[in-house]
């Protein structure tokens, strides 16, 4: 066995004195294989730790926001009845709608209250110039709450509302 290894010696320098490159060595880094599944452990390890972070972790700060918010204010407006604009038809219709405000705090209630008639105003002019197709789908509706929110952060400036919703919407 000495022999063996004296003779692999003798060929190692013979390679170098005839100038050609002596066998590669092997490296001591570890194998592909050992890598990936070095690299799968800590992708498992990371995804568990942060798993556990997101649901036990995030609880603290979900509750501190549950605890801020405050529960809405609803404001009844009085019944609006309107005739919608009818270009070109003899025949006339008409809008029923029960209006709900939602504001944010109760306590806007008394500051919004005496702006109402300018509320009701606005609401009064917008509607008298819908047509009945402005008001076909979900799509008029949608539109027509925005529009009408719009309008009344308008009057009630620098106060602001949340939404206006509707109880009761009748196109006759």
């Amino acid at each position: 066995m000495a022999k063996a290894k004296k003779g692999a010696a003798d060929a190692d320098d013979a390679a170098e004195a005839d100038g050609a490159a002596p066998p590669a060595k092997t490296s001591k880094l570890p194998s592909k294989k050992v890598m990936i599944m070095a690299l799968a452990g800590l992708l498992v390890v990371g995804g568990g730790a942060g798993g556990y972070f997101m649901f036990f972790g995030g609880s603290k700060h979900e509750e501190a926001k549950k605890e801020v918010a405050k529960p809405a204010t609803f404001v009844d407006l009085p019944d609006v009845l309107v005739n919608l604009s009818s270009a070109g038809t003899d025949r006339t219709q008409y809008l029923k709608v029960k209006i709900v405000l939602e504001l944010p705090d109760p306590l806007l209630v008394a500051q919004i209250q005496p702006l109402m008639p300018r509320v009701m105003d606005a609401f009064q002019t917008y509607l008298r110039e819908l047509r009945p197709t402005d008001l076909d789908g979900s799509a008029g509706l949608y539109r027509l709450k925005e529009e009408l929110t719009r309008r009344v952060n308008v009057a009630v400036a620098p106060n602001k509302i949340t939404a206006v919703l509707f109880k009761e919407i009748v196109v006759q």
